[in-house]
């Protein structure tokens, strides 16, 4: 059976990465979760002191990120429960890219042309040959325009949040409530309005609303779709 190219778009937060991985175990497909190569970026400057929190945005050193990307090595290899993990520079920072610093500086770092350009060839490489699930923003519309099938997942803003804070305090991390919202819906925007490769949904994506949904319900939902159009087991 030919391979295909799933490209799942949608607002940070909607379940995208845990569709991408139950898919991906499913039909032993690569994922590729495109914002975790974001997230490495902004960890990496942020290691290096290239962002400076105190000043915010304007405290952002474009120019030295920038010249630090052809040494960056972006792999994501499947770890001992059959998942994919992002390793930077043969470090697995899967765990380190969920900081709250990284989820604040992430859009901005994103924002760059340069740096955008130089990822989105990355994961045109990572992708060609088909058999992956692809996440992100821009996978539909940019990355993989011609993908076999395109999801565009959304969900209110509130679960959304409520999702994310109790993920991040599965994971250790001390975050308000009222900080995740926050963080949300100034990433919602600027990932909305950015002039470059802006979160749009492509005529062409189908579009799933999981407020109400969890995360069997929408896998099943997303399975049908393949056997319905490509006739996969």
């Amino acid at each position: 059976m030919e391979k295909i190219i799933i490209a799942i778009d949608g607002y940070s937060s909607t379940g995208k990465t845990t569709l991408a991985k139950m898919l991906s175990k499913y039909l032993d497909y690569k994922h590729i979760n495109t914002g975790a190569m974001y997230r490495a970026v902004t960890l990496h400057a942020l290691r290096n002191n290239w962002i400076l929190d105190s000043v915010g945005f304007e405290g952002i050193k474009k120019k030295s990120i920038l010249k630090s990307l052809d040494l960056l090595k972006f792999e994501f290899i499947l770890n001992e429960k059959q998942f994919y993990q992002i390793y930077l520079n043969n470090e697995n920072i899967d765990n380190q890219i969920q900081d709250p610093l990284v989820a604040k500086y992430v859009s901005f770092v994103s924002r760059f042309p340069e740096l955008r350009k130089k990822i989105v060839t990355v994961q045109q490489e990572m992708g060609r040959n088909g058999g992956v699930v692809m996440e992100g923003r821009d996978i539909g519309s940019v990355v993989f325009p011609s993908a076999e099938l395109k999801l565009f997942i959304t969900a209110s803003l509130e679960v959304r949040a409520k999702r994310r804070y109790n993920e991040l305090l599965s994971m250790g991390v001390s975050i308000s409530y009222s900080e995740v919202l926050k963080n949300l819906e100034t990433r919602d925007f600027q990932d909305s309005t950015r002039r470059n490769s802006p979160l749009i949904k492509v005529e062409d994506a189908i579009l799933i609303d999981n407020t109400s949904l969890n995360t069997s319900e929408q896998f099943n939902y997303v399975l049908r779709l393949l056997k319905s159009k490509f006739n996969f087991l």
